[in-house]
C-alpha cells in the first residue's frame, strides 16, 4: 500500500523537484487553489470543486456570479461565501451538467444512489448489505461477491480443526465461551 501511494503522488513529487510545490496549503492540488477545494454550503453539506482548467473556472464562476480576482486566497473567500448561500442540493441542479467540474460530496448512505455510481454498477447489494463492488471491471472477467461475509463463528471448528484442535478441546473452548 505504501508503495501503491508513493507512485500516485508522483506528480508531486515532480512538481517538486522543478521547484513548483510549495508548503503545504499553497499548491494547485492541496487545497491551496481556489478551484480545487471542497466548500460547505447553506445546509452543513458540501461540494468539491476541481476546476483546474481556465473553462471549467469561467463556467463555475458565471454559475456563481463572481469575477475572478486572480488572488487565491481571496477567491477562496469569495467563492466560500457564495456557496453557503444556497443548499448542497440546490447547487447540484445549478452546476450538475455544466463544464464546471463539480461534484456533491456525498456521505456513505448517500453515495450508492448517486445516479453516476448506479449507473457505474459501483457498489452492489449482497445479503442485504449494500457494499463496494469489486474493481477493476473487465469485460471477460468480469468480479462478482460470491455471497456474504461469514458470520461471527460460522467456521470456528473447522478453522481449530485445521490448526490440530481436537473436537473436545475445541468443545471445552466453546463450554469456557472463548469461542462462538
Amino acid at each position: 500500500m505504501v508503495d501503491g501511494a508513493a507512485l500516485l503522488a508522483g506528480m508531486m513529487h515532480g512538481l517538486r523537484a522543478d521547484g513548483r510545490w510549495g508548503e503545504r496549503g499553497t499548491n494547485l492540488l492541496d487545497s491551496g487553489a481556489w478551484f480545487y477545494e471542497v466548500y460547505e454550503t447553506a445546509d452543513g453539506r458540501y461540494v468539491s470543486v476541481g476546476a483546474i482548467d481556465p473553462r471549467a473556472q469561467r463556467e463555475l464562476l458565471g454559475v456563481l456570479g463572481v469575477e475572478d480576482e486572480g488572488d487565491w486566497p481571496a477567491m477562496k473567500r469569495r467563492v466560500a461565501d457564495v456557496l453557503r448561500t444556497r443548499p448542497r442540493d440546490e447547487w447540484c441542479a445549478l452546476l450538475e451538467g455544466t463544464d464546471a467540474c463539480f461534484a456533491p460530496v456525498l456521505d456513505p448512505g448517500e453515495a450508492p444512489d448517486h445516479p453516476h455510481i448506479r449507473a457505474r454498477g459501483t457498489f452492489t447489494e449482497v445479503g442485504g448489505v449494500v457494499q463496494p463492488a469489486p474493481a477493476p471491471r473487465f469485460g471477460r472477467t468480469p468480479g462478482a461477491v460470491s455471497g456474504p461475509p461469514p458470520a461471527p463463528g460460522e467456521h470456528t471448528d473447522e478453522a481449530l480443526a485445521a490448526w490440530g484442535f481436537a473436537p473436545g478441546e475445541i468443545a471445552s473452548l466453546r463450554d469456557a465461551g472463548a469461542i462462538r
